[in-house]
């Protein structure tokens, strides 16, 4: 069996939010199935190969104690290279599409961006921790 060919099919599970995956060749037959620590995506079919990602919310209005959450599996950086300074700090205000960290998976680096503009209440999460999807990441002051 071919661990660069489970990687791959794990990342198509991961970006196109799939739950449930099989595939069957005439030697092998390989089924993957994705757990969730958080509730599972509501979305019930898997979007086409290559449809374009959805659009970043707009400035949404701050909800008392709302969470940024992960939106895959992976290790959380909190700064661009350990001699950085992190992205954010408790206290400081982000505005929306702002960068609050980094979700590296299967070696790509993935920024992690606010979906919302507020102050920083907490960092839920240390640097080089892996998360999980739907992983609470920062919370928002109320």
């Amino acid at each position: 069996m071919d661990i660069e060919k489970i990687r791959t099919l794990v990342a198509l599970m991961e970006e196109n939010e799939l739950v449930n995956l099989e595939v069957s060749s005439d030697d092998e037959h390989i089924s993957l199935t994705r757990h969730y620590a958080a509730p599972a995506p509501t979305m019930m079919a898997a979007p086409a190969l290559g449809a374009a990602p959805a659009a970043p919310a707009a400035k949404a209005a701050v909800k008392a104690g709302s969470v940024e959450t992960s939106p895959m599996v992976g290790v959380f950086y909190s700064a661009p290279t350990p001699n950085d300074p992190p992205f954010v700090k408790v206290g400081q205000k982000v505005q929306a599409g702002d960068t609050i960290g980094i979700i590296e998976a299967m070696k790509i680096m993935n920024p992690l961006e606010a979906t919302q503009s507020g102050v920083i209440d907490e960092i839920l999460v240390d640097n080089s921790e892996v998360v999980q999807f739907g992983q609470p990441v920062v919370r928002y002051k109320a």
